[in-house]
């Protein structure tokens, strides 16, 4: 395989991962609250027609993530058995790490929020799933993260293994 087509993809493989790392926390963090609200008492209420109104993932993750990563995933993943070295191992720890997240979203995270969204659950039924799913999306996070740190260790032995190539090539 053509090393600028492994590198191309190892490029598209950390800068998707460390996009869709980044606006995973954001949701978490900015969108997640507007969706799930809590009172001073600690009450919480399911807010199905906030997270309709955003609705993130037809306007954000399917760009994103639920296209563009889960092709980069199977990609990398073909990819990798083609490469040597120690830049296989962490390679292939990142490509096992994004089916993981990849194959956690498709089974449980999109099924639960259309789920939450389409304002058929009761309020006490909504906040349990609505907990249950912001638990879990910490999980998930921690997996995007590993397969992210993962690909940037398999992109700086490729680099470094390039370069030493080169090096040696040059002094010979």
């Amino acid at each position: 395989m053509l090393q600028s087509t492994k590198k191309i993809l190892l490029w598209l493989f950390v800068i998707n991962l460390g996009i869709a790392f980044g606006a995973g926390l954001y949701e978490s963090k900015i969108m997640f609250p507007q969706w799930l609200i809590s009172s001073p008492e600690s009450v919480y209420r399911w807010n199905a027609e906030a997270a309709r109104r955003a609705n993130t993932g037809l306007n954000f993750w399917v760009y994103v993530t639920t296209v563009p990563l889960t092709l980069l995933t199977l990609a990398n993943l073909i990819v990798v058995w083609w490469t040597q070295g120690s830049v296989r191992r962490w390679w292939l720890i990142a490509a096992v790490f994004a089916l993981a997240d990849r194959i956690f979203t498709f089974s449980y995270f999109i099924p639960t929020m259309i789920r939450l969204m389409s304002n058929t659950l009761s309020q006490p039924k909504a906040v349990s799933l609505a907990l249950q799913w912001e638990n879990l999306n910490y999980v998930r996070h921690a997996i995007a993260l590993v397969a992210w740190l993962a690909a940037l260790k398999a992109f700086s032995l490729l680099y470094a293994h390039h370069a030493n190539k080169a090096l040696h090539r040059n002094n010979f």
